[in-house]
């Protein structure tokens, strides 16, 4: 149990250390197993400077199985359903290697925001709607950012002229 533990502090710390603009973490308590973070969505997407929070729990087989890791934050996405889970190879245990880590995870996270995969969906009518009528999903899908993403807990947008962070869209905006 040492040496994952270990692994899992030298990945906290690391992940700290490299400070990336677009991707935080915190433990839960003191629970070295219960993380969360929170992402940036990628510029030049509908989930552009939305703020994403993350749970993260990191099972006792870890490395040889993924962390579990949902979206908090509601998202609009056809690989990420209602109670936040993502459809993405990696986080399978037939898809994972040890050689991963959770900054690696939540940077694929990032790149399945900018590139979903509608033919591998969780939510079939949002992977319908990104095939047939991509406008009209990244209308929705903005809305949705707009509204739930701003950071806030509650995960409700009451001010339209809320900022975070000094981050705001080219509206001057979330």
């Amino acid at each position: 149990m040492a040496l994952r533990d270990n692994r899992i502090l030298k990945e906290f710390k690391n992940l700290k250390k490299e400070k990336d603009a677009n991707i935080s973490a915190e433990l839960v308590g003191d629970n070295i197993n219960q993380w969360r973070a929170t992402i940036i969505g990628p510029v030049g997407t509908a989930y552009e400077y939305g703020i994403f929070n993350l749970s993260i729990d990191i099972p006792g087989d870890y490395p040889l199985i993924p962390p579990k890791i949902k979206f908090i934050t509601p998202v609009y996405h056809p690989n990420i359903n209602k109670s936040g889970h993502i459809c993405l190879d990696i986080l399978k245990e037939s898809g994972w290697s040890p050689a991963q880590t959770i900054r690696t995870l939540l940077i694929s996270i990032i790149s399945l925001l900018n590139e979903p995969n509608p033919d591998d969906p969780l939510v079939g009518s949002i992977a319908r709607e990104y095939k047939d009528d991509f406008r009209l999903f990244k209308k929705n899908a903005r809305k949705h950012t707009e509204k739930y993403a701003t950071g806030n807990d509650d995960k409700k947008k009451e001010d339209n002229n809320l900022t975070v962070d000094g981050l705001a869209g080219s509206s001057g905006r979330l």
